[in-house]
């Protein structure tokens, strides 16, 4: 069964097109070292729940758009090991003052697979 990083994060309009840029990139470097699938998506129908809601959970302002984004892996310690080289990677070393969202709002974590059909 497959291992899977998932990702939540809000990102301003106006840099909507420098995410898509460093996703591109970020989705080529995990896939060039190995992950099995790299997928980015923007928000579509994803209503601002009374309690709980993605736009809730990274405190998205009226100006940011929800990204929703998971990488697969074969298993958790080809995770690893993938994420390891990736951290090192000079494709995506750069200027981490000029992120085009806030990383303190994204929320990401490692799951292990129990259904894949």
């Amino acid at each position: 069964m497959s291992y899977v990083d998932g990702f939540l994060l809000a990102v301003p309009k106006d840099r909507i097109d420098d995410y898509k840029a460093l996703a591109r990139r970020a989705g080529e470097v995990w896939k060039d070292l190995g992950a099995l699938a790299y997928v980015e998506c923007t928000a579509d129908d994803v209503p601002y729940g009374e309690l709980t809601s993605f736009p809730r959970a990274v405190q998205a302002k009226d100006d940011e758009i929800v990204i929703f984004a998971w990488i697969v892996y074969r298993s958790r310690e080809e995770r690893d090991a993938i994420d390891a080289k990736v951290m090192q990677d000079p494709r995506l070393k750069g200027d981490e003052s000029n992120m085009p969202f806030d990383g303190k709002r994204m929320i990401y974590g490692g799951f292990e697979a129990f259904v894949q059909l």
